[in-house]
């Protein structure tokens, strides 16, 4: 879609990803890029002794997902687009814990399409990552990316 028809659709949830398994191997793998190998997330027989019953997924982690999910979805892509950058985040809350062995997905809401200069567009969404089969979602975020077209 141009960035113009994009724009039109502020908003409006514009789209939702596929399912995704957040593994114990993935929690791990983020714990050792990362260095943070808190208990809660990498050993079993500690976790299992916290309110969260076992082991959970960093909310950094979850975070960092968007990326794979929005490529895994329905969002509309930018047409001529030459290069996208993350520009930044306005809100994150971590709102509930991502258990070992459970699939979240995402979904966005177009906050705003904007020119910043001719062929610069910054886009604000407001993501959430859904959980499956709990009420509350992992995490809501505003996030902002760049395009140059």
């Amino acid at each position: 879609m141009s960035p113009q028809d994009i724009a039109a659709k502020v908003g409006e949830t514009i789209g939702t990803s596929e399912w995704v398994e957040m593994s114990q191997e993935r929690i791990n793998q983020f714990a050792e890029a990362t260095g943070d190998h808190q208990f809660i997330h990498v050993n079993e027989e500690m976790a299992k002794m916290t309110p969260f019953g076992g082991t959970i997924a960093h909310g950094f982690l979850t975070l960092s997902m968007i990326p794979y999910l929005t490529a895994h979805s329905d969002v509309p892509r930018v047409e001529g687009i030459k290069m996208a950058v993350n520009y930044g985040g306005n809100k994150t809350r971590f709102i509930a814990p991502v258990r070992s062995g459970k699939r979240i997905r995402g979904h966005w809401k177009l906050l705003e399409m904007a020119e910043k200069r001719p062929g610069q567009w910054q886009q604000t969404m407001e993501i959430t990552i859904e959980i499956e089969g709990e009420e509350k979602p992992a995490l809501i975020c505003e996030w902002m990316t760049m395009y140059f077209v």
